[in-house]
């Protein structure tokens, strides 16, 4: 299998990961909960341990990046702080797809099309490894954090519910 943008950017940075594959199922439209299902079950990671990517619209046409537990709920409150923007929505699936290069249930933090600013939930300083889509859906990257909020140049910050 090709290596992804995101496999890609941290191979480039020398960033020491570990990529993780499994069978995707087509009839799984909850991403994060399929990840959390084959990577706790497969790796015994902790659901906290598993970090899902979204995507969220800035206003007057920008988009941010928030990284967090798959178990949680992003608060677009906290995020909207955190970008230091008024408020802050949902990103539109096509604008995703357009600015990141990645399919929804496939965003990768790392390596995308589009450099757009990241904030990582204060819980992934909690552990020593972590897991994020590594541009595909049924691909896992696990790393360190202080690895992830590097390679993101990610502000860290209480964006959970």
């Amino acid at each position: 299998m090709a290596a992804t943008p995101a496999i890609s950017a941290l191979e480039s940075a020398g960033i020491d990961h570990i990529v993780h594959r499994y069978t995707h199922d087509r009839r799984h439209a909850d991403y994060g909960a399929e990840a959390v299902e084959v990577m706790g079950e497969r790796l015994g990671v902790e659901p906290g341990q598993i970090f899902k990517t979204l995507v969220v619209d800035l206003g007057d046409r920008r988009l941010g990046v928030t990284v967090l537990p798959v178990p949680q709920q992003l608060s677009l409150k906290a995020a909207a702080k955190a970008f230091g923007v008024p408020k802050a929505v949902m990103a539109q699936a096509a604008a995703v797809t357009r600015a990141t290069g990645y399919v929804l249930g496939g965003v990768s933090p790392v390596g995308q099309k589009t450099a757009l600013p990241v904030v990582v939930d204060s819980s992934v300083r909690q552990w020593d490894r972590v897991l994020t889509s590594a541009g595909k859906r049924g691909l896992e990257i696990e790393l360190a954090p202080a690895d992830l909020i590097a390679v993101t140049s990610a502000t860290v910050a209480d964006i959970a519910a």
